[in-house]
């Protein structure tokens, strides 16, 4: 399983200087098992994304199933920008995602519809299907993803994707101290290889400003780490206020709690 990271930040996309070494592009994350591929979230990350598959596969056809946790900004962004949704029919792209506010098709249409965009969904040539998404297990090409929603507002599904090679969880955007829903991410965290979990803000930020806003903070990701017993935590869905040495600060304060700790960044691969 390798696992590559083509967008980090929350809420909005930051290209300043001082924030490039992490990253300034929205959620977007890629997972590879053999000649399965698996994308997490659409945001402006999506983008490059697209560049390197268009160069990888040079005029051949690719499959991938897509998987959005929710329809906010940052994890949609990227979806008029990717340019195999463009190129032909034989390209094909699953869509997995709850319906529950509404369907990801109508999303995107409404994205892309006039006034906020010059180019609807009618010029996308690349084979499209979109599938509601329920908390529970699915098998895809012989990978078993489970989805259990998150602590968010208008809500937000975290996945895990278990293999024989190892286990990758994506529980991004949501918020501590609620009952019901830390158990959820304790659950879907479970002896996890890598955990890819939201940590927007700092403790103090959370406490002083932020609560009920739907994010977290490193100290709950460690927390859920130990207490699940996953092998390794990814800090993510950076603030666009926190730059490249906050961001640094954030993981050397965590490491004095749990050792195998990093925060994410563009271009940034793990192999399981």
């Amino acid at each position: 399983m390798r696992i590559k990271f083509w967008g980090v930040r929350g809420s909005t996309p930051t290209p300043q200087a001082e924030n490039l070494r992490y990253g300034g592009n929205t959620s977007c994350v890629e997972v590879r098992l053999g000649q399965s591929l698996f994308i997490f979230d659409c945001g402006t990350g999506l983008r490059t994304l697209g560049q390197h598959l268009r160069q990888e596969f040079n005029g051949s056809a690719m499959c991938a199933h897509v998987f959005v946790s929710h329809f906010h900004w940052d994890h949609i962004q990227g979806i008029p920008f990717f340019g195999p949704f463009y190129d032909k029919p034989e390209n094909r792209f699953l869509f997995h995602s709850s319906s529950r506010t509404r369907s990801l098709k109508r999303v995107m249409e409404e994205q892309m519809a006039v006034p906020y965009f010059p180019v609807n969904t009618t010029e996308m040539k690349a084979g499209r299907n979109f599938y509601d998404l329920e908390p529970g297990r699915i098998d895809l090409d012989g990978i078993s993803v489970e989805a259990m929603w998150l602590n968010h507002p208008q809500g937000c599904m975290g996945f895990r994707l278990e293999t024989k090679e190892g286990i990758f969880v994506y529980a991004t955007d949501n918020e501590p101290g609620d009952v019901a829903f830390d158990k959820n991410v304790r659950k879907l965290a479970a002896g996890a290889d890598v955990l890819v979990y939201d940590a927007q803000y700092l403790p103090e930020e959370y406490e002083a400003r932020k609560r009920g806003w739907g994010h977290s903070h490193w100290r709950e990701g460690v927390n859920i780490a130990m207490e699940s017993g996953a092998k390794e935590l990814v800090l993510y869905h950076h603030d666009p206020d926190h730059d490249d040495a906050c961001i640094d600060r954030t993981v050397s304060e965590a490491r004095n709690y749990y050792a195998r700790v990093r925060a994410a960044a563009e271009g940034m691969e793990i192999e399981i």
